[in-house]
């Protein structure tokens, strides 16, 4: 079962995106709020429509200091991570 006891302060990240004008979001989430990806992807789009594109980081994750490699890649090109959970 999710536990949805948790505010996952939606509409701060939607401000967020909004105020950077971020085309491509990389989500990365504690493996408890895995689970929530649909719901976080679905709110996303909902308020932004098709002018942002959500990706998920589902790779493990230790903790906010552990940053997906390619956000240090020369191929990163995503405008915005939003980390969760940490």
């Amino acid at each position: 079962m999710i536990n949805e006891d948790y505010d996952l302060e939606l509409e701060k990240v939607v401000t967020e995106i909004k105020k950077r004008k971020a085309k491509k979001v990389l989500v990365q989430l504690g493996e408890g709020l895995k689970p929530r990806a649909k719901e976080i992807q679905e709110h996303i789009s909902k308020e932004l429509g098709n002018s942002c594109q959500v990706y998920f980081w589902l790779n493990s994750c230790y903790g906010k200091c552990d940053i997906p490699e390619i956000i240090d890649s020369k191929n990163n090109d995503f405008d915005v991570l939003i980390q969760f959970g940490h």
